[in-house]
């Protein structure tokens, strides 16, 4: 496989993580490790750090 269908693939993966988080944001979803509440902000970084790696996977697969 060469670099430019790995970015892809992972642009896609990383694309489909950011909106699942960005889904529990939207319908207010809650998240319980064990006992710990995962607060409803470690999603929107989430949303961030994914959206960023999504968007960068994108821009080296469209480099030659």
């Amino acid at each position: 496989m060469d670099y430019r269908k790995y970015s892809i693939i992972s642009g896609v993966f990383f694309l489909l993580v950011a909106l699942a988080h960005l889904y529990r944001v939207a319908a207010n979803l809650p998240v319980q490790v064990d006992e710990f509440m995962v607060p409803m902000w470690a999603s929107w970084v989430a949303v961030v750090a994914t959206a960023v790696l999504a968007f960068w996977g994108f821009r080296i697969a469209r480099q030659k």
